[in-house]
Protein backbone atom coordinates (compact mmCIF):
# COMPACT_ATOMS: atom_id res chain seq x y z
CA UNK A 1 0.00 0.00 0.00
CA UNK A 2 1.61 3.00 -1.19
CA UNK A 3 2.77 5.25 2.55
CA UNK A 4 0.26 8.05 0.90
CA UNK A 5 -2.64 6.78 1.57
CA UNK A 6 -4.78 7.95 4.96
CA UNK A 7 -6.94 5.25 6.06
CA UNK A 8 -9.47 5.62 9.62
CA UNK A 9 -6.29 3.26 11.17
CA UNK A 10 -4.36 6.28 11.45
CA UNK A 11 -6.43 8.97 10.82
CA UNK A 12 -8.09 11.78 13.75
CA UNK A 13 -10.62 10.82 15.50
CA UNK A 14 -12.53 13.52 13.92
CA UNK A 15 -12.63 11.91 10.75
CA UNK A 16 -13.48 8.27 12.20
CA UNK A 17 -15.85 9.41 14.80
CA UNK A 18 -17.01 7.05 17.54
CA UNK A 19 -19.63 9.30 18.82
CA UNK A 20 -22.35 11.22 16.86
CA UNK A 21 -24.64 13.78 18.44
CA UNK A 22 -27.86 14.34 15.53
CA UNK A 23 -30.75 16.91 16.59
CA UNK A 24 -34.03 15.38 17.83
CA UNK A 25 -36.03 16.60 14.37
CA UNK A 26 -33.53 15.04 12.08
CA UNK A 27 -32.85 11.93 14.09
CA UNK A 28 -36.15 10.95 14.99
CA UNK A 29 -39.03 13.46 13.49
CA UNK A 30 -41.58 10.79 14.28
CA UNK A 31 -41.73 10.87 18.02
CA UNK A 32 -44.46 11.73 19.53
CA UNK A 33 -42.93 14.61 21.69
CA UNK A 34 -41.82 16.15 18.37
CA UNK A 35 -45.42 16.10 16.49
CA UNK A 36 -47.44 17.09 19.40
CA UNK A 37 -46.10 19.33 21.78
CA UNK A 38 -44.14 23.24 22.04
CA UNK A 39 -40.47 21.98 22.21
CA UNK A 40 -39.39 25.26 24.91
CA UNK A 41 -35.97 23.89 26.25
CA UNK A 42 -32.71 22.26 25.26
CA UNK A 43 -31.44 19.55 27.10
CA UNK A 44 -28.26 18.40 27.73
CA UNK A 45 -26.06 16.10 29.83
CA UNK A 46 -28.11 15.05 33.02
CA UNK A 47 -29.77 18.16 33.26
CA UNK A 48 -33.04 16.88 35.79
CA UNK A 49 -35.32 19.61 34.74
CA UNK A 50 -35.94 22.88 32.73
CA UNK A 51 -38.43 25.45 33.70
CA UNK A 52 -40.78 27.16 31.22
CA UNK A 53 -42.10 30.26 32.22
CA UNK A 54 -45.73 31.21 31.17
CA UNK A 55 -49.32 33.55 31.80
CA UNK A 56 -51.77 31.68 33.71
CA UNK A 57 -53.82 34.50 33.59
CA UNK A 58 -53.80 37.22 31.65
CA UNK A 59 -54.94 40.87 32.88
CA UNK A 60 -58.31 42.71 32.66
CA UNK A 61 -58.75 45.11 30.25
CA UNK A 62 -62.15 47.55 30.56
CA UNK A 63 -63.31 50.94 29.07
CA UNK A 64 -62.16 53.74 30.82
CA UNK A 65 -63.06 57.56 29.89
CA UNK A 66 -61.53 59.91 28.27
CA UNK A 67 -58.72 61.50 30.45
CA UNK A 68 -59.39 59.49 33.16
CA UNK A 69 -56.73 56.95 34.65
CA UNK A 70 -56.38 53.15 33.71
CA UNK A 71 -56.70 50.84 36.63
CA UNK A 72 -53.99 48.87 36.48
CA UNK A 73 -54.13 45.22 35.61
CA UNK A 74 -51.69 42.57 36.60
CA UNK A 75 -51.29 39.23 34.67
CA UNK A 76 -51.10 36.22 36.42
CA UNK A 77 -47.07 34.88 35.74
CA UNK A 78 -46.41 31.37 36.62
CA UNK A 79 -43.94 28.36 35.33
CA UNK A 80 -44.12 24.99 34.56
CA UNK A 81 -41.50 22.41 35.34
CA UNK A 82 -40.51 20.03 32.49
CA UNK A 83 -39.16 17.01 34.66
CA UNK A 84 -36.43 15.09 31.59
CA UNK A 85 -35.44 11.41 31.44
CA UNK A 86 -33.02 9.58 29.45
CA UNK A 87 -34.01 6.72 27.26
CA UNK A 88 -31.22 4.19 26.43
CA UNK A 89 -30.84 1.32 24.65
CA UNK A 90 -27.47 -0.83 24.55
CA UNK A 91 -26.04 -3.28 22.02
CA UNK A 92 -23.15 -5.83 21.38
CA UNK A 93 -22.15 -7.30 18.24
CA UNK A 94 -19.16 -9.13 16.98
CA UNK A 95 -17.17 -7.01 15.33
CA UNK A 96 -16.96 -9.53 12.03
CA UNK A 97 -20.76 -9.33 12.35
CA UNK A 98 -20.73 -5.14 12.85
CA UNK A 99 -18.95 -4.65 9.39
CA UNK A 100 -20.74 -7.02 7.31
CA UNK A 101 -22.04 -4.52 4.30
CA UNK A 102 -24.92 -2.09 5.22
CA UNK A 103 -24.71 -3.65 8.51
CA UNK A 104 -23.58 -0.06 10.87
CA UNK A 105 -26.37 1.35 9.12
CA UNK A 106 -29.20 -1.28 9.54
CA UNK A 107 -28.35 -1.50 13.07
CA UNK A 108 -28.02 1.99 13.97
CA UNK A 109 -31.77 2.55 12.39
CA UNK A 110 -32.88 -0.46 14.73
CA UNK A 111 -31.48 0.82 17.48
CA UNK A 112 -33.18 4.48 16.99
CA UNK A 113 -36.25 3.00 16.73
CA UNK A 114 -36.24 1.27 19.61
CA UNK A 115 -36.01 4.32 21.18
CA UNK A 116 -38.29 6.16 19.77
CA UNK A 117 -41.04 2.91 20.32
CA UNK A 118 -40.05 3.70 24.13
CA UNK A 119 -39.94 7.00 23.87
CA UNK A 120 -43.29 7.88 22.68
CA UNK A 121 -44.91 5.10 25.13
CA UNK A 122 -43.67 6.93 28.29
CA UNK A 123 -44.87 10.10 26.54
CA UNK A 124 -48.29 8.59 26.73
CA UNK A 125 -48.65 6.37 29.72
CA UNK A 126 -44.89 7.09 31.94
CA UNK A 127 -46.68 6.84 35.59
CA UNK A 128 -46.40 10.56 37.71
CA UNK A 129 -42.97 10.46 39.46
CA UNK A 130 -42.80 9.15 42.67
CA UNK A 131 -38.73 10.34 43.35
CA UNK A 132 -36.30 12.85 42.15
CA UNK A 133 -34.65 11.91 39.44
CA UNK A 134 -38.11 9.73 38.21
CA UNK A 135 -39.09 10.63 34.26
CA UNK A 136 -42.02 13.14 33.59
CA UNK A 137 -45.74 12.37 33.56
CA UNK A 138 -47.12 10.50 29.98
CA UNK A 139 -50.36 12.53 29.31
CA UNK A 140 -52.42 10.19 30.12
CA UNK A 141 -51.15 10.31 33.80
CA UNK A 142 -51.42 14.55 34.06
CA UNK A 143 -53.91 15.11 36.78
CA UNK A 144 -56.32 17.88 35.62
CA UNK A 145 -56.61 16.45 32.09
CA UNK A 146 -60.50 16.80 30.63
CA UNK A 147 -62.15 13.43 29.75
CA UNK A 148 -65.20 12.53 27.96
CA UNK A 149 -66.41 9.33 29.61
CA UNK A 150 -69.32 8.25 27.09
CA UNK A 151 -67.90 5.84 24.45
CA UNK A 152 -67.07 7.79 21.18
CA UNK A 153 -69.72 6.03 18.35
CA UNK A 154 -69.76 8.50 16.17
CA UNK A 155 -68.07 12.36 15.50
CA UNK A 156 -70.37 13.54 18.21
CA UNK A 157 -67.41 12.63 21.23
CA UNK A 158 -64.48 14.37 19.20
CA UNK A 159 -66.78 17.61 18.73
CA UNK A 160 -67.63 18.10 22.17
CA UNK A 161 -63.51 17.34 22.99
CA UNK A 162 -62.46 19.96 20.49
CA UNK A 163 -65.49 22.62 22.20
CA UNK A 164 -63.78 21.74 25.89
CA UNK A 165 -60.07 22.99 24.65
CA UNK A 166 -61.74 25.60 22.92
CA UNK A 167 -63.88 27.14 26.10
CA UNK A 168 -60.49 26.68 27.73
CA UNK A 169 -59.31 29.44 25.93
CA UNK A 170 -57.32 27.18 23.59
CA UNK A 171 -57.27 25.55 19.91
CA UNK A 172 -57.52 21.77 18.83
CA UNK A 173 -54.62 21.29 17.10
CA UNK A 174 -53.84 17.22 16.69
CA UNK A 175 -55.76 13.92 17.31
CA UNK A 176 -53.85 11.18 18.88
CA UNK A 177 -55.01 7.54 18.92
CA UNK A 178 -54.00 3.97 18.59
CA UNK A 179 -54.26 1.57 15.52
CA UNK A 180 -56.94 -0.33 16.37
CA UNK A 181 -59.07 2.99 17.84
CA UNK A 182 -58.38 4.77 14.22
CA UNK A 183 -59.80 1.28 12.51
CA UNK A 184 -63.24 1.79 14.54
CA UNK A 185 -63.35 5.04 14.13
CA UNK A 186 -63.15 4.76 9.76
CA UNK A 187 -65.84 2.17 10.21
CA UNK A 188 -68.13 4.65 11.38
CA UNK A 189 -70.57 4.65 8.39
CA UNK A 190 -72.89 7.06 7.50
CA UNK A 191 -76.25 5.84 8.26
CA UNK A 192 -77.86 2.41 9.47
CA UNK A 193 -77.65 -0.34 6.28
CA UNK A 194 -75.31 1.85 4.71
CA UNK A 195 -71.30 0.08 3.67
CA UNK A 196 -70.38 4.04 2.94
CA UNK A 197 -67.56 5.26 6.16
CA UNK A 198 -68.33 8.28 7.51
CA UNK A 199 -64.91 9.51 7.00
CA UNK A 200 -64.77 8.19 3.52
CA UNK A 201 -62.94 4.70 3.28
CA UNK A 202 -63.20 2.88 0.43
CA UNK A 203 -61.13 1.74 -2.27
CA UNK A 204 -58.64 4.39 -1.91
CA UNK A 205 -56.37 4.90 1.44
CA UNK A 206 -57.96 7.83 4.19
CA UNK A 207 -56.42 11.09 4.43
CA UNK A 208 -55.87 10.88 8.49
CA UNK A 209 -57.69 14.03 9.08
CA UNK A 210 -60.99 14.11 11.38
CA UNK A 211 -62.97 17.73 11.75
CA UNK A 212 -59.62 18.93 9.93
CA UNK A 213 -57.53 18.10 12.61
CA UNK A 214 -54.50 15.76 12.03
CA UNK A 215 -54.68 12.28 13.36
CA UNK A 216 -51.35 11.03 15.25
CA UNK A 217 -51.63 6.87 15.10
CA UNK A 218 -49.39 4.79 17.55
CA UNK A 219 -49.37 1.39 19.03
CA UNK A 220 -47.97 3.35 22.09
CA UNK A 221 -52.08 4.48 22.98
CA UNK A 222 -54.13 2.01 25.09
CA UNK A 223 -56.06 0.10 21.99
CA UNK A 224 -59.46 2.19 22.30
CA UNK A 225 -57.64 5.57 23.56
CA UNK A 226 -57.97 8.55 21.95
CA UNK A 227 -56.55 12.43 22.96
CA UNK A 228 -57.61 15.59 21.28
CA UNK A 229 -54.88 18.01 21.98
CA UNK A 230 -53.93 21.60 22.10
CA UNK A 231 -49.95 21.29 21.37
CA UNK A 232 -49.30 24.67 22.83
CA UNK A 233 -50.72 23.46 26.13
CA UNK A 234 -47.97 20.75 26.43
CA UNK A 235 -44.46 22.22 26.76
CA UNK A 236 -41.25 19.66 26.22
CA UNK A 237 -37.54 19.58 26.65
CA UNK A 238 -35.39 17.64 24.24
CA UNK A 239 -32.27 17.00 23.81
CA UNK A 240 -29.94 15.21 21.32
CA UNK A 241 -29.74 11.49 20.17
CA UNK A 242 -26.53 10.86 20.88
CA UNK A 243 -25.05 7.51 19.23
CA UNK A 244 -21.85 5.89 19.82
CA UNK A 245 -19.94 3.14 19.12
CA UNK A 246 -16.75 1.10 20.87
CA UNK A 247 -14.40 -1.19 20.08
CA UNK A 248 -12.85 -1.01 23.74
CA UNK A 249 -15.80 -1.84 26.27
CA UNK A 250 -15.54 -5.70 24.85
CA UNK A 251 -12.07 -5.18 23.82
CA UNK A 252 -11.55 -9.29 24.91
CA UNK A 253 -14.05 -10.82 22.63
CA UNK A 254 -13.30 -8.49 19.79
CA UNK A 255 -16.43 -6.85 19.41
CA UNK A 256 -18.75 -3.55 19.10
CA UNK A 257 -20.91 -2.04 21.71
CA UNK A 258 -23.42 0.34 20.00
CA UNK A 259 -25.33 2.71 22.54
CA UNK A 260 -28.13 5.12 21.50
CA UNK A 261 -29.62 8.03 24.31
CA UNK A 262 -31.80 10.82 24.26
CA UNK A 263 -32.92 13.25 26.74
CA UNK A 264 -36.73 14.24 26.90
CA UNK A 265 -39.68 15.23 29.06
CA UNK A 266 -42.70 16.86 29.04
CA UNK A 267 -45.68 18.82 31.19
CA UNK A 268 -49.00 20.53 30.51
CA UNK A 269 -49.30 24.00 31.20
CA UNK A 270 -53.25 23.89 30.68
CA UNK A 271 -53.91 20.59 30.92
CA UNK A 272 -57.92 21.39 30.67
CA UNK A 273 -56.93 21.80 26.62
CA UNK A 274 -55.99 17.67 26.28
CA UNK A 275 -58.98 15.52 25.95
CA UNK A 276 -59.55 12.01 26.78
CA UNK A 277 -61.59 9.60 25.14
CA UNK A 278 -62.44 6.16 24.47
CA UNK A 279 -63.84 4.68 21.10
CA UNK A 280 -67.08 2.31 21.57
CA UNK A 281 -65.88 -0.60 19.35
CA UNK A 282 -62.52 -2.23 18.27
CA UNK A 283 -62.07 -4.20 15.01
CA UNK A 284 -63.70 -7.80 15.42
CA UNK A 285 -66.67 -6.15 17.59
CA UNK A 286 -69.76 -5.21 15.96
CA UNK A 287 -69.55 -1.87 14.07
CA UNK A 288 -71.40 1.24 14.93
CA UNK A 289 -73.18 3.39 12.58
CA UNK A 290 -73.42 7.35 12.29
CA UNK A 291 -76.78 7.35 14.04
CA UNK A 292 -77.71 8.00 17.35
Amino acid sequence: MPNNITTTTDAAFSWRPDFVATAALDAVPDALVLQTSTVAGRVDGDEPTVRVPYVAADGDAGFVREGAPIPVSSPTLAECVVRTGKVADLNQFSREQFRQAGAAQRIGQSIQRAVVTKANWAYLNQPAPTADGDPAAGLLNIPDISEILTPVTNLDGLIDAIALIEEAGGTASNIVTGPLAWAALAKIKTGSGSNENLLGAGTSDIVRRVLSLPVVTTPAMPATGLLVIDKTAIVSAVGDVQTATSEHALFESDSMAVRCTWRFGQNAVRPERIVKLTVATTPGDPGETGED
